[in-house]
């Protein structure tokens, strides 16, 4: 086990198999992942901040800081919690980039926290629904109310802002141990027995704990945990597995109800696992993950099949036409997979935390960072229409990407999860560096016992499969690099001390163990060609169907590139690469004509404007 630091990172556990590093250790530079980020911090942030002052709900703690609530007071009951997941996009923007570089966002991240500091109740309650005359009373509404849950975020928040900015003064911190320390006397052992409808403040807790070293936190985490289950959540007509209130945790046997509330209880569960040596919890939570992503969890990597409920369906329940696969849920996902990561290095997690990104969290924005999807169909039966760019949508019945919802929990999460993308890259044990994600970075980090490792890598991944490692400075570590599970006939080739040798690279993960000099390159060459795939026979809607997919990247079909409507598509050869372009033979079943159509990646579709599309080809 590894005495751990506290890495610039969004999960630190105390203990586990692996070490995360943080933003200030690892860099991306450019590429796929790159490109993302920037236009996160020039564009996204910016817009989203926009849109909680026009809508109303950064506002909405000016009037509780003014007595005037609950007249003027807009937006859902949860709106408080989408300003504290921007302060976390903020917080990890800002560790990101340094803020002295751009003092401009450190002033906006301030200013923000002053509004929410002005909120703040002299006991530590913030809530801008609940608590004044005219308003329902603390805690009232637990069910929906969402008081806890946008604590959870709010404690998110500040974690962000310690890790990257310790010696900051904004407050921020303050706000959230004061809070914190109002819920372990609400809710605490002597408190009131009961949970908040929406899995969130689990997480907070636990990582709050351990970021100020108050164990009370990740206790009052265990607690909230361990009453899950015991149908203390009023009954409502999805049932109680909705709000994960019908078996307890530890007895579960996969994610079920609302995708996201169970996947962020997954994530604080898991925590909580950890912090308390609670093996029996621990593996409780692989098996869930395991019988979760083999029947419940879409070939991007998406997850909840229900619309009415946003909710997981049974096993093998998972309808094209139907998936709602939130990008929420996404978030979500990578969560839980990153921590059963660290705690047991197994790179299944990694694997999906890969087609998670690009295939649901990548899929959400527009290029340009100011619309999203909320939901990631993976069949557009009728071509979507163009939302309105100064307008509010609903939820789902967003076509194509819009730019604001009702319910816009989705742009932030994103926002939050780009700024902190280079702490999901790499981890570290007493030997040395692990490589998960693939991207142009640099890493700068030290081993427990003083060894300095650096190192750059320089890839065009996922357009090509050349992942080039070239060491900075002398040190022996060990050098691991994570072999994808599709990547059959990999190779890895070492160039040091004037010898190169080549092996092959196995699915998995493969190490490199020696004494590094400056300037020696590792290679590793992932084959990234277009394949075809099937789906388990037993998930009746996609029966009969392929998916063509190319390294991480899940490929769709649009009817702009087939020519026609793609109800009437059939395979009709297999894919090719052509021109930089991944390219698959198809018929039209009513013409009989059959042509040679340009495929685009899954992330990308809708970019032209509106389409029908499939991810499911039907073979006959």
């Amino acid at each position: 086990m590894y005495d751990f630091t506290a890495p610039a990172a969004p999960v630190v556990p105390t203990r586990g198999r692996l070490r995360p590093l943080g933003v200030s250790e690892v860099r991306i530079a450019g590429g796929f992942w790159g490109d993302r980020q920037a236009v996160n911090g020039t564009a996204t942030l910016d817009h989203i901040e926009s849109r909680l002052e026009s809508e109303g709900w950064l506002p909405n703690f000016d009037l509780a800081a003014a007595g005037t609530l609950p007249a003027g007071r807009r937006g859902r009951e949860f709106a408080d919690s989408e300003v504290y997941k921007y302060l976390e996009a903020l917080a990890w923007e800002i560790g990101r980039t340094d803020a002295a570089a751009d003092a401009a966002l450190e002033q906006r991240f301030r200013s923000v926290v002053a509004r929410v500091a002005a909120a703040q109740e002299a006991d530590g309650y913030v809530n801008t629904m609940f608590g004044r005359s005219g308003q329902g009373d603390r805690w009232s509404d637990l069910e929906w109310g969402h008081e806890l849950y946008c604590l959870g975020h709010l404690f998110q928040a500040a974690v962000a802002r310690h890790r990257t900015r310790p010696e900051a003064d904004d407050g921020l911190v303050a706000i959230a141990r004061r809070a914190a320390d109002l819920v372990c006397r609400v809710f605490g052992p002597d408190g009131r027995d009961a949970i908040c409808g929406h899995a969130e403040v689990e997480v907070g807790l636990a990582e709050l704990g351990r970021a100020l070293g108050e164990q009370r936190y990740i206790d009052q985490a265990a607690l909230f945990v361990e009453r899950h289950g015991r149908g203390s959540l009023a009954e409502i007509e999805w049932g109680q597995e909705y709000f994960q209130d019908d078996v307890p945790v530890r007895d579960a046997v996969a994610l079920r109800g609302h995708s996201v509330r169970a996947n962020y209880l997954a994530s604080g569960a898991t925590d909580v696992a950890i912090e308390l040596s609670d093996d029996g919890l621990l593996d409780a939570l692989r098996g869930q993950w395991d019988r979760t992503v083999e029947r419940r969890t879409y070939v991007t990597g998406g997850q909840g099949s229900h619309h009415q409920d946003e909710a997981f369906g049974a096993d093998w329940e998972l309808p094209s036409d139907r998936a709602y696969s939130e990008t929420c849920a996404g978030v979500g996902s990578i969560m839980f997979s990153w921590r059963l990561l660290l705690a047991t290095g197994d790179t299944r997690h990694a694997d999906l935390i890969e087609r998670t990104l690009f295939n649901v969290v990548a899929t959400s924005p527009a290029p340009d960072g100011r619309a999203f999807y909320y939901a990631n169909t993976l069949h557009q039966r009728v071509p979507g229409v163009e939302a309105d760019p100064e307008g509010t949508s609903k939820r789902a019945s967003s076509s194509l990407r819009a730019p604001w919802f009702e319910v816009s929990c989705c742009p932030p999460n994103v926002a939050r999860t780009f700024a902190s993308l280079a702490a999901y890259v790499a981890t570290a044990d007493d030997d040395g560096v692990q490589v998960h994600q693939y991207a142009p970075v640099s890493v700068r980090t030290m081993l427990p016992d003083g060894r300095a490792v650096s190192f750059d890598i320089v890839t065009g991944y996922p357009v090509d499969g050349g992942i080039r490692v070239t060491i900075a400075e002398d040190a022996e570590f060990a050098l691991t690099l994570r072999v994808p599970s599709w990547a059959e006939g990999a190779t890895v080739r070492v160039d040091a001390g004037g010898e190169s040798a080549q092996r092959p690279a196995a699915p998995g993960t493969i190490e490199i163990r020696r004494a590094f000099r400056a300037g020696d390159v590792v290679e590793l060459t992932l084959p990234l060609v277009a394949r075809v795939s099937s789906a388990d026979p037993r998930v009746d809607a996609v029966r009969g169907t392929v998916v063509v997919e190319r390294g991480p990247e899940v490929f769709a079909l649009e009817s702009i590139d087939f020519g026609a409507d793609i109800v009437d598509a059939v395979v009709a050869g297999e894919p090719v690469e052509h021109d930089g372009s991944v390219r698959l033979p198809v018929r039209n079943r009513t013409s009989g004509q059959v042509t040679d159509a340009v495929l685009v990646p899954y992330h990308d579709w809708a970019h032209r404007g509106p389409s029908t599309m499939r991810v499911w080809i039907p073979t006959a």
